[in-house]
């Protein structure tokens, strides 16, 4: 077999091994177009000669910006890197300055994208970008050339032989990628992945997805411009799994018609979608209520591997055929794996999710890792719930002396696109320090408990994780968002986003009238709930530790207004400022 050691190794080894019918699959118009791995591959060829015919070069910059996942982004991607050229993917919803930023950073020669909305702000940007000499677009835009003009321009294949050539010439070790962060705080660092960095990743990674090889089906609607679900795809390739695109908003209607054994998710999928299935529970009514939760209680008491014996799997084996058999139909039914990261999940989903047959297993990464470090495995011991699973082989880390985890493996970027002195922070001795808090227990688990440059201290002295903190509050369903504040500040204090669709039924219930998200949260009775969900919260917490006083917001905190990053994380600087009024109210500034 094929020995892959470069990106684009993935669609050849697995038309010599598997070669699909169905590789990749995107609907278009209400209709599945399906590849297969030859016509994959083919268009692959056809990419690149068109883009040496385009005056394309090794090291050259192409830009690829999709609003969602689609055939042709993989198509772009293998195109572009078997030149010895580099895909750089940029996150659509971004604003026009950043692209213009990214698009100057990267000197991209191209820009693909996928359609009117992303053109728009490309075009108007193009005047400040000299090194772009032109943009394609995948859907027929006005105005806007079409990426078909560049299938055109390679189907002649008397160049075929300079792309073999240049293939040839692309070593492991060779710059693939540059994927700029979105950064919480500042201008996007732009990391630099190898093939190497993300083959070993894959590799590594694909050791931990009980699947069945040559015979799955995959869903994808995590962006591809995050390494993330860009590197599962190749793990995806090389386990022929046939992979089925969908949008973010349809992917339970997509999933009814792919009926996928694996995808990937972030813990806020995965709570919304609980949420969703908990209010669907509420709206049921007599036997059928009483059971629905019955089933949910012991899931939320699941253990791996029997830990609860005998009787306890009874009960559960019942569960799953009454009530757990049903959410999995509502996802295709065949669904067993789902891999969870960028965020860290609480441990009560991990509970639910896994008892009702889901598979969830969470792990650890970063951009600059490529991104998984550790990842939780059902299979011989390797799953611990409230951990990220044990490290990918060949990775080796380290806990620094402030608890910082510090990680060494094939899988460590090759460092930020000309920037030597941000390299240089976090790149000492061969390890990657990550900013992240955590350790490993006897067992070889992984267990991240904070992020380094979060964690602040009270004016008393005392220190306060806010992530434990705020994971724990959004178990409430009546939570969707809420940071915790508080440094060189008396106490700690939480600014909240409800989730107003939850609030607004339980308000309904409860008599209340109001005409808008401000006169809601204002009412006595809505703060009354949002205090008794705060004082059932901080239970669990030190006396130091405890959210003393809140505020709700009445705005839905997103990507497009700046609260969140693309991958849900909150911008803390931004969502002060933002609230910077309740902020002073809270403490009385």
């Amino acid at each position: 077999m094929l020995e892959i050691s470069r990106l684009f190794d993935f669609p050849y080894y697995q038309l010599e091994k598997y070669n699909l019918k169905e590789a990749l699959a995107t609907k278009y118009n209400g209709e599945w177009v399906k590849t297969s791995t030859q016509e994959y591959i083919n268009k692959a060829n056809t990419i690149s000669r068109a883009l040496l015919r385009l005056g394309v070069k090794p090291n050259d910059k192409i830009a690829v910006i999709s609003m969602s996942n689609r055939t042709e982004w993989n198509i772009m991607d293998i195109g572009i890197l078997q030149l010895g050229a580099q895909n750089v993917p940029i996150y659509p919803t971004i604003s026009e300055e950043d692209y213009a930023y990214v698009l100057n950073h990267s000197e991209a020669k191209y820009c693909f994208v996928s359609c009117s909305e992303v053109y728009a702000k490309v075009k108007a940007v193009k005047t400040k970008i000299p090194s772009l000499i032109e943009i394609y677009s995948f859907d027929d835009v006005n105005e806007c050339k079409n990426w078909n003009e560049v299938l055109e321009l390679g189907k002649d294949n008397s160049n075929q032989d300079k792309v073999e050539q240049l293939k040839a010439n692309v070593k492991t070790e060779d710059l693939a990628t540059i994927i700029y962060t979105s950064g919480t705080t500042g201008k996007p660092k732009g990391v630099m992945l190898s093939h190497k960095n993300l083959v070993s990743n894959a590799l590594g990674s694909f050791k931990r997805i009980p699947i069945e090889y040559g015979n799955s089906v995959a869903l994808s609607f995590l962006p591809l411009c995050h390494v993330y679900e860009r590197m599962l795809i190749y793990l995806y390739q090389y386990c022929g799994a046939s992979i089925y695109y969908a949008p973010l908003d349809q992917i339970s209607d997509y999933a009814k018609e792919a009926k996928p054994h694996v995808m990937t998710a972030v813990p806020r999928l995965l709570e919304k979608v609980y949420d969703k299935i908990i209010a669907k529970g509420n709206s049921l009514s007599g036997i059928k209520k009483g059971l629905f939760f019955w089933a949910v209680k012991v899931g939320l008491a699941y253990k791996p591997y029997r830990e609860n014996g005998w009787w306890y799997e009874q009960k559960l084996a019942l569960a799953r055929k009454l009530i757990f058999s049903k959410w999995k139909a509502g996802l295709g039914g065949n669904l067993s794996v789902m891999a969870s990261g960028s965020a860290a999940l609480q441990p009560r989903l991990a509970r639910i999710f896994n008892a009702a047959g889901f598979g969830v297993m969470e792990g650890y990464g970063l951009t600059e890792t490529s991104p998984v470090i550790s990842v939780n495995d059902m299979r011989n011991g390797g799953f611990k719930i409230g951990t990220v699973g044990k490290l990918l082989e060949h990775t080796e880390v380290k806990i620094a002396d402030d608890g910082e985890i510090c990680v060494k493996g094939p899988q460590v970027m090759i460092g930020y696109y000309k920037d030597p002195e941000k390299t240089a922070e976090v790149l000492k001795d061969g390890y990657f320090h990550t900013g992240d808090i955590g350790k490993i227990d006897e067992e070889g688990f992984l267990k991240i408990t904070d992020r380094k440059k979060e964690i602040f201290k009270t004016s008393g002295g005392k220190y306060v994780a806010p992530q434990l903190i705020e994971n724990k509050f959004k178990e409430s369903s009546y939570i969707e968002q809420l940071m915790v504040v508080g440094e060189g500040e008396k106490m700690p204090a939480a600014i909240i986003q409800p989730d107003f669709e939850h609030l607004k039924r339980w308000a309904k219930k409860k008599g209340i009238t109001f005409k808008d998200n401000d006169e809601l949260i204002s009412n006595e009775k809505v703060q009354q709930k949002f205090q008794q969900q705060v004082d059932i919260a901080n239970e669990v917490f030190a006396k130091w530790e405890k959210v003393k006083q809140f505020r709700l917001t009445s705005d839905v905190w997103s990507i497009e207004a700046g609260h969140l990053t693309p991958t849900m994380k909150l911008k803390r600087k931004i969502v002060k400022s933002i609230y910077q009024d309740l902020y002073n109210s809270i403490y009385n500034h």
